[in-house]
């Protein structure tokens, strides 16, 4: 089982830097592409297209894979996993962290955060640094993603109503702190593995 990692865009570090090294521990191999590039439009494609490259590296044709987005990773999840199938590399399941959830028919991250908060676009604030149309250019659309069986990784209270909106699809969720990631991502990956 291997779990890929896709780090959120823009360069932007990690909020979980060791949860590669600590994966290993609970049985779970993990790898975390390098993504670089994504600084110009368009970001989402940009970044979409160095994931799907950098994966081809990490992970042996055929392996099966979990694609683990976080941050603003998430709405991009489908479309990377669109492109392992074209590679013919298999994605047995996607797994959010602390992420808006890709949805079909949105096209932009400001239409994302106002069609998944009560607080519309203002609870997913701009961030420092953050390039001019960032969150309002267009994202890959995948109209038949989820392709396979999803969960939730819950580690920012403040994204608690996002929990909430994959309960309602019937996605396993788990909550964690930052101590207890790597087992709850270990036993997300492994709930989802049975699943497929």
């Amino acid at each position: 089982m291997i779990a890929v990692l896709l780090p959120p865009p823009l360069g932007r570090p990690s909020r979980l830097p060791a949860l590669a090294d600590r994966l290993d521990a609970h049985g779970v191999s993990a790898v975390r592409p390098r993504i670089e590039g994504d600084e110009l439009p368009p970001h989402a494609a940009r970044y979409v297209a160095r994931a799907s490259l950098e994966i081809s590296r990490l992970a042996a044709p055929g392996t099966p894979v979990a694609l683990v987005a976080e941050g603003d990773a998430g709405p991009l999840v489908g479309a990377v996993g669109a492109a392992q199938r074209a590679a013919h590399r298999p994605v047995f399941g996607y797994v959010l962290v602390d992420a808006l959830l890709p949805r079909p028919g949105v096209s932009t991250r400001v239409e994302l955060a106002a069609s998944q908060s009560t607080e519309g676009a203002q609870a997913f604030p701009a961030e420092p640094g953050e390039p001019p149309g960032y969150r309002t250019e267009h994202l890959p659309a995948v109209a038949d993603w989820p392709d396979a069986p999803c969960g939730y990784l819950l580690t920012d209270p403040a994204r608690a109503h996002l929990a909430h909106l994959v309960r309602m699809r019937g996605w396993p969720v788990r909550r964690a702190r930052p101590e207890e990631v790597s087992e709850a991502l270990a036993g997300l990956l492994r709930e989802l593995r049975g699943r497929g």
